[in-house]
Parts: structure tokens; C-alpha cells; sequence
């Protein structure tokens, strides 16, 4: 193994790829058909499934369990003991494994410590879930959510800061942080990048 910093408490499967430059630390477990890109820090505790991907530059906290069928795009924060799961109705009982539904966080989305992400859903490009929160439908692009079941309460910036605009309509407002600059037409947003 080179390229990338493996702690020696922690076990990496025989066939899993790790990208140049991530870190996997104390008594992490990566499984031997996961795919990790670069960049990507696996702190104190983690569990990444076979069927897993982890895009570059992912920063996945402590205690967090990616299992399989879940994939997140470049740049998404998993924020400690935050929850996936892979099975809508499951049974100690009752193998599911054929089941298995599909989880997708897209590029720069945050997920807050202990939230939930029920399976079957997509969470949107640099949508901000709060902690705590339990996310049971589809996410918008730039979303903030929050409560149990989360609802949206707002909207968030590609820099993390929340926008001023309200939940549906018309407006934009420049992000003071980046100088780029937010659209909201009906109930989603696009974001025109500063020169």
C-alpha cells in the first residue's frame, strides 16, 4: 500500500482501491470491493462496505458506517455517528440483501452529525443537512434541512453559509464569501460561479 496513510489498528480488505493521499485512521474497516478516491479522510471508527464509492476529497467522520449501495460524489462531509442505511424494512429474520436500495450524495453536500439518511434517496449538490435530522425523500441542490422528519428550512451556499431567500419564488443574492451568485426560480436554485 502506498500513496495513502493507513493507521495499523485499522483493516483494509484485499482488493479495495484507496486513492492517493487519503487518510484511514484508528480502527477503521474498509471493505475489499469499496472504492475510495483521493484525498479522503476516514477517521476513528468507520465502516466502508463492498459496494461503496467515495469520491475525491471526502471527509468522512468519526463512528460513521457507509454500507453498501451508498455512493458520495467529491467532496461530501460526513459528520460524526451520522446514519445510513441500505434497507427500508429490515428483519433479523428475513435476508434482504437482494433489497438493497440505492443512496446517492451528490458533490459538496454536508451531512450533520447523527443525522439519518433512509435509504433510496438522493441528497443534492451542496444541500446542508442539520444535525440530527432524519432525511426520508429527495433533497434539492443547496437545500437546508432540518427536524425529524426533515423538512426544508432554507437554503445554503456552495461556501456554507445560509441564504437569504425564501423557500419558493424569485430572487438571487450574491454570496458575500465567493462573489458567486444564487437564482432561485420556483422551488430550486442555480449558482452562476464569480469570474
Amino acid at each position: 500500500m502506498s500513496g495513502f496513510t493507513v493507521h495499523p489498528s485499522a483493516i483494509v480488505d484485499d482488493g479495495a482501491e484507496i486513492g492517493e493521499g487519503s487518510r484511514v485512521w484508528h480502527f477503521v474497516h474498509v471493505c475489499s470491493g469499496a472504492r475510495i478516491g483521493r484525498n479522503v479522510s476516514l477517521g476513528q471508527g468507520v465502516f466502508v462496505g463492498n459496494r461503496v464509492t467515495i469520491g475525491d476529497n471526502c471527509k468522512i467522520q468519526n463512528n460513521v458506517s457507509v454500507y453498501d449501495n451508498v455512493a458520495l460524489e467529491e467532496g461530501v462531509f460526513c459528520g460524526p455517528s451520522m446514519v445510513f442505511t441500505n434497507v427500508i424494512n429490515p428483519r433479523a429474520l428475513v435476508e434482504r440483501k437482494s433489497e438493497y436500495r440505492h443512496t446517492v450524495v451528490r458533490r459538496g453536500a454536508t451531512l450533520g452529525a447523527n443525522c439519518t439518511i433512509v435509504c433510496g434517496v438522493e441528497i443534492g449538490e451542496f444541500a446542508f443537512v442539520a444535525a440530527g435530522a432524519v432525511i426520508t425523500k429527495a433533497v434539492p441542490d443547496f437545500a437546508l434541512m432540518a427536524g425529524v422528519p426533515a423538512q426544508q428550512i432554507g437554503w445554503m451556499s456552495a461556501h456554507g453559509d445560509r441564504l437569504d431567500l425564501p423557500l419558493s419564488g424569485n430572487g438571487e443574492i450574491v454570496c458575500a464569501a465567493t462573489g458567486d451568485n444564487y437564482v432561485l426560480n420556483g422551488s430550486s436554485i442555480t449558482r452562476e460561479t464569480a469570474p
